[in-house]
């Protein structure tokens, strides 16, 4: 997988191949909305936008992993793009809201990990065989 660190200039955005680490991303967008976006929205408005986000990425699932369909005529979304602007607007709370998202996230796998060590290996619903009954 090629991932992509956004450089922000005044008068232009370069892409160059390369990892960004979560502290790296919260700096980017925090540069971008300084120097183009003028100031953070507030925190309802970036809610807001962050449901919407997340309604794209809904509608585009839906009609590509499940039942929905297409309207005639109605242009496939990018997923990528949505899920990317998903992670902008959640960055853009973490950063008005003073969250270091590296860490954050690392205290929340490791709650994860500790809660569930056993629990999804002993769900019976997840095995192999129960997936392929409940799809008969």
């Amino acid at each position: 997988m090629v991932r992509f660190t956004v450089e922000v200039t005044n008068s232009e955005v370069s892409e160059t191949p390369r990892s960004i680490t979560l502290q790296a991303a919260q700096e980017t967008v925090d540069q971008w909305i300084k120097t183009i976006g003028v100031r953070y929205f507030d925190e309802m408005t970036n809610l807001a936008q962050l449901v919407e986000e997340v309604g794209e990425v809904a509608r585009i699932l839906s009609r590509t992993c499940g039942e929905q369909s297409y309207k005639k005529g109605q242009e496939p979304g990018d997923l990528a793009d949505e899920l990317a602007d998903v992670l902008f607007v959640t960055i853009c709370l973490a950063n008005q809201s003073g969250i270091n998202l590296t860490d954050a996230f690392q205290r929340n796998l490791a709650k994860k990990t500790g809660r569930d060590a056993t629990r999804h290996q002993e769900n019976p619903k997840l095995s192999a065989r129960s997936k392929t009954i409940s799809n008969e």
